[in-house]
């Protein structure tokens, strides 16, 4: 696309999509049968309604997997750093927070993480829609207590778990300071909701990236800004619809299915696909590391594969922090 998300708002969805659409054709004229969107166009006007409408061959937007990434990091990354209690069933014993909750992937996330905590905060500005969602969430009988708020408030201060999924592009949405101690934050939202001169402010805070997921087999693509054979997870959606040979529009839109999430999820344990090493806005700790080898958690409700040998991967990529400046994606970040 060449732009970055300032650049693309600052013309019509009408220019995205067109620009999409010759990139469509393209992939088709090379072969490709079905194509992912990343980033901000994926953001962009519908969310690519029209342009898997328009496009000669299949389109997604890779929130799917996206939202599974995002939980599957969180969980993991509680489950290693011991934030809040989870059993055997990987039910998280504590409380967890979706800033966001009325966005696309940030819904979904607060479906299924209602399924998996004790008490949940669903937070956006949106309040009809708002409420509309958390009394969707409560007809299907979720075992955690739900709120729902315009902003975070004092709740913020008790979250063990945060989930940003916001469409904020760059504006401050929660104030760290007053998160607690040892809370993990996963940023779903691209550009990112946590500025790196924030999250310097709170090293005691584990704030990371939607989870990045590593590709099974010799992988070979052009540098995106990540380890050899790591891919985010949007891109990695179209990745598996292609070993699995399902050449369809499988996200599009803005409402996701949650069914599909699971889906996703699962036939990416098929193909090994594998949590990558997680990544954030400040440097990587050697705990932060090894949560990369934490098998698939349970919260999706999917049966676990077997685990299988890592193959040697390059060093781990650190991005921002304390000790080194957060490298700024050129394409505004994918996930």
């Amino acid at each position: 696309m060449g732009g970055t998300p300032k650049e693309m708002l600052a013309h019509s969805p009408e220019f995205t999509y067109s620009r999409l659409l010759d990139a469509a054709e393209l992939a088709r004229k090379l072969g490709a049968q079905v194509m992912g969107l990343g980033a901000f166009t994926k953001v962009v006007g519908d969310a690519g309604v029209t342009v898997a409408k328009r496009a000669p061959l299949p389109v997604t937007t890779g929130n799917s997997y996206s939202a599974s990434g995002a939980l599957w990091a969180a969980h993991a990354a509680l489950r290693k750093l011991g934030i809040a209690p989870i059993d055997e069933h990987g039910i998280i014993h504590g409380k967890a927070m979706v800033v966001g909750a009325t966005g696309a992937i940030g819904s979904v996330c607060a479906r299924l993480l209602a399924l998996v905590t004790d008490e949940l905060w669903l937070v956006s500005p949106e309040t009809a829609k708002l409420l509309a969602i958390k009394k969707d969430i409560e007809r299907d009988n979720p075992r955690a207590v739900l709120h729902a708020a315009a902003k975070p408030g004092d709740a913020l201060g008790e979250m063990d778990l945060i989930v940003t999924a916001t469409s904020a592009a760059g504006n401050k949405v929660l104030d760290i300071m007053k998160v607690k101690p040892g809370c993990v934050i996963t940023d779903v939202a691209r550009p990112l909701d946590m500025s790196a001169e924030d999250v310097a402010k709170r090293p005691d805070v584990l704030v990371i990236e939607s989870g990045e997921i590593e590709l099974p087999g010799q992988v070979h693509m052009r540098n995106i800004g990540l380890p050899d054979g790591v891919a985010y997870a949007c891109l990695a959606e179209t990745v598996v619809l292609a070993l699995e040979g399902r050449y369809e529009t499988f996200t599009v839109g803005r409402n996701i299915e949650w069914t599909k999430v699971k889906e996703i999820y699962q036939l990416g344990l098929k193909h090994g696909m594998q949590l990558a090493t997680i990544s954030g806005v400040r440097v990587c700790s050697p705990t932060q590391t090894s949560l990369a080898s934490a098998r698939p958690p349970s919260p999706l409700g999917l049966r676990q594969g077997p685990a299988r040998r890592r193959r040697p991967r390059p060093p781990d990529r650190v991005t921002g922090g304390p000790c080194c400046q957060d490298g700024e994606r050129p394409d505004g970040g994918v996930s």
